[in-house]
C-alpha cells in the first residue's frame, strides 16, 4: 500500500464498510435479498431436477445431488448427533450446508460478486433458527430442570467447582457457542471480500491514476485477487461445512445423555 500513496492523484483510499451497504434495487428491496431468494431457487431447483430420474448408474448432476446428500447425512449429521437420533435432522443439516454455501459462492461469481453471509442479520437469522432447534431437542430429551441440569452441572466434578463452572457452562452453551456459530461465518465472508476489493480497487488506481512507473504494477495486485479468490472460494466452502457441522454438534451435544 505505501507505494499507492506516491501518485498523481494523492493517496488511495481503501475500501470501508461502506461498500456492504448497498442501496435499494427497488422500494426496500436490496441486492442481499435478492440473493438470498436467489439461492433458495437454485438450490430447490437443482436437487428437483437431480432426483426427478433417478439411476442405479448416476449422471453428473445425480452424482453431485447423491454426494452433497451422503455428506451431509452420514459424514455430519449422523457422526456428530449419532446413529439413533440423526435421521430426523438431516433435511436441517442439508438445507444449512446448502444454503450457506450457495450464498458464500456468490461472492466469486461475476456479476454477483457479494458473499450474502457478508450481512451479519442472516448469519444471525440462521444462528437463531439453530438456537431454538438446539435447545427445544435438549429441554424435550431431558425436561426443563434436567436440560438446565445436564448443562451446568457436568458429572464427576467437585460440588464446590460447580459454584464456578456452572455459570461458564450456561454461558458457553447459551450464548457464546451458537453466537459464534453467526459470527465466524459473517466474519470470515466480510473479511474475505473486503481483501478482494482492497486488491481489485487499488489495482484500478495503480492503472488509472498512478504515474507511468507504477502502473506496471497494477497486474501484481491484479494476479494478487485471482489468488484470494481461489483461496477465497476453499474458504467459502469449509464455512458452510463448518456451520453445518457445528449445528449438528451442539444438536447432539444437547442430546446426549453425557455431559
Amino acid at each position: 500500500m505505501g507505494a499507492l500513496v506516491l501518485t498523481q492523484g494523492g493517496g488511495f483510499e481503501p475500501p470501508g464498510v461502506d461498500f456492504f451497504f448497498l442501496p435499494p434495487i427497488f422500494g426496500e428491496v436490496t441486492k442481499p435479498m435478492v440473493l438470498v431468494v436467489l439461492s433458495t431457487l437454485i438450490i430447490s431447483v437443482y436437487f428437483m431436477l437431480a432426483s426427478r430420474n433417478l439411476k442405479i448408474v448416476p449422471g453428473k448432476g445425480q452424482f453431485v445431488a447423491e454426494s452433497i446428500y451422503g455428506m451431509a447425512r452420514n459424514t455430519i449429521a449422523r457422526e456428530q448427533i449419532g446413529a439413533k437420533d440423526f435421521r430426523p435432522f438431516v433435511p436441517l443439516i442439508l438445507g444449512l450446508f446448502t444454503f450457506v454455501l450457495v450464498n458464500n459462492i456468490f461472492g466469486i461469481i461475476p456479476l454477483i460478486q457479494f458473499p450474502t453471509m457478508s450481512k451479519i442479520g442472516f448469519p444471525i437469522a440462521l444462528f437463531i433458527v439453530v438456537y431454538v432447534v438446539m435447545h427445544a431437542v435438549g429441554f424435550r430429551r431431558h425436561g426443563f430442570l434436567g436440560y438446565f441440569k445436564h448443562v451446568m452441572f457436568p458429572p464427576g466434578v467437585p460440588k464446590p467447582i460447580y459454584l464456578i463452572l456452572s455459570p461458564i457452562e450456561a454461558f458457553q452453551k447459551f450464548i457464546a457457542q451458537p453466537l459464534a456459530l453467526a459470527v465466524r461465518v459473517f466474519a470470515a465472508m466480510f473479511a474475505g471480500h473486503m481483501i478482494i476489493l482492497v486488491f481489485a480497487l487499488g489495482g484500478a488506481y495503480l492503472l488509472f491514476e498512478a504515474s507511468a512507473g507504477l502502473k506496471p504494477t497494477s497486474l501484481v495486485a491484479w494476479a494478487g485477487v485471482i489468488a484470494i479468490t481461489f483461496v477465497e472460494a476453499l474458504i467459502q466452502v469449509l464455512q458452510a461445512y463448518i456451520f453445518a457441522l457445528l449445528t449438528a454438534n451442539f444438536i447432539g451435544a444437547a442430546l446426549s445423555s453425557e455431559h
